[in-house]
């Protein structure tokens, strides 16, 4: 079969959840299919693996200076796209998609995510190739709950404003990309519940997330040097799930935990940490690393693994890669939706900041407990979350 692939970000090098999924997806798939490949990218890529994976790769540059807090507000309030219909729209990215429509012969066009899901929407419905939409996370969801979140945490204010109305107008925008599409993909069956409330005519099938359970092996890496008690977190420190997770845990769970055990130390890991973090620098007992090359050698040195959201969608990569890594896990039940884990067999899951420091403690105390509760997390992706495991999935959905 031969596949036009349009990804938001280059998918070379996968560092995070978009890019990883990507990349695995098209890496596998081009051992039995012919894969042409149009992105975005900050800058002109440099020599990779897709190179050879693709037949061609054509990218685009992403807008270089980003809308501006005042343009975005009158978006907000005036244009009928949701910010994702705006963030990457590109006529020059329209053209190429056009073109190779014109010329490519394909079997399959994928459309990896929200943010380009308005060029799907630009198709005739003449167009030949089989439209495959991958929804990396039930987007209006995610607003709602984030909206949910800070009206609870804040009361109303502009962050729960702007998300009260992204996710009204992503409720449309999500409902049309899904009923264009030939195929609609869901990482999750809750993500499928969530896409199908949009309406229940939609099949969605289910090809949840993977992860490379041989780079992702605690065996591969040399642990960093770390503060005892290291209790590590780790994910993109500009995306408001992840900034809300890390402050709630800084504020509410981590001196709870230092009351019993006080050199218990707070490592948040990832890339362009947010300014609403800047506060948290100036706490000893708080590391904030930004980008690293490889998040691995952390989370072998992590005591405990810590997964505090509050707020969120799809499923959490950073979850499969820790659980892959054998680290002792605390989660809320949200970070770890999705995933048919057990409560006390492959990690520890708490909801509210007592419990959650009670866990931390109860696995730095009892060592063993935290090593049992790894093994059985790395049986647990290595049986089922494998990529090799996972893109045979999404041959099974072009066939259906």
């Amino acid at each position: 079969m031969r596949f036009l692939f349009l990804t938001p970000q280059y998918p070379y090098p996968p560092h995070k959840g978009t890019t990883l999924r990507n990349y695995h997806v098209i890496a596998r798939l081009a051992a039995r299919h012919t894969i042409d490949l149009l992105s975005f990218s900050d800058a002109p890529p440099g020599p990779s693996p897709l190179d050879q994976l693709c037949r061609r790769i054509a990218t685009v540059p992403v807008r270089s200076s980003p809308r501006s807090i005042y343009r975005r507000a009158i978006d907000t309030l005036l244009s009928p796209w949701p910010d994702m219909g705006l963030r990457l729209w590109s006529l020059d990215y329209a053209r190429q998609l056009q073109a190779w429509l014109a010329d490519g012969e394909y079997d399959v066009l994928q459309i990896e995510g929200i943010e380009l899901a308005r060029y799907g929407l630009t198709l005739a419905p003449t167009c030949t190739p089989l439209i495959v939409f991958d929804d990396h996370n039930a987007e209006y969801l995610l607003q709602q709950r984030i909206a949910q979140t800070e009206i609870k945490a804040r009361g109303w204010n502009a962050g729960a404003l702007y998300s009260s109305l992204q996710a009204r107008k992503l409720r449309g925008f999500e409902r049309r990309i899904c009923r264009r599409a030939d195929r609609v993909v869901a990482v999750s069956e809750a993500d499928a519940d969530a896409i199908r409330q949009l309406d229940p005519s939609l099949k969605v099938q289910v090809v949840p997330n993977g992860v490379d359970t041989s780079f992702n092996r605690r065996e591969s890496v040399e642990p960093i040097d770390l503060p005892p008690h290291a209790l590590v977190f780790t994910g993109t420190m500009d995306f408001r799930p992840n900034v809300d997770a890390v402050l709630w845990f800084a504020r509410e769970v981590l001196p709870l935990v230092r009351q019993t055990l006080p050199d218990a130390h707070f490592v948040i890991v990832g890339q362009r940490p947010h300014a609403r973090l800047k506060g948290l620098r100036a706490e000893p007992s708080i590391t904030i690393t930004g980008a690293v090359e490889d998040t691995r050698p952390y989370i072998a040195a992590a005591a405990a693994y810590v997964i505090p959201l509050r707020m969120g969608g799809g499923t959490r990569l950073k979850l499969l890669e820790a659980m892959s890594m054998a680290a002792p896990i605390v989660s809320t039940t949200l970070g770890a939706e999705g995933f048919p884990i057990t409560h006390g067999r492959e990690l520890w899951l708490a909801d509210d900041p007592t419990s959650f420091a009670r866990s931390i403690v109860d696995l730095i105390q009892h060592p063993e407990r935290g090593q049992a509760l790894g093994r059985a997390a790395r049986s647990f992706v290595v049986e089922r979350y494998d990529w090799q495991q996972i893109v045979p999935k999404f041959e099974e959905a072009y066939r259906s």
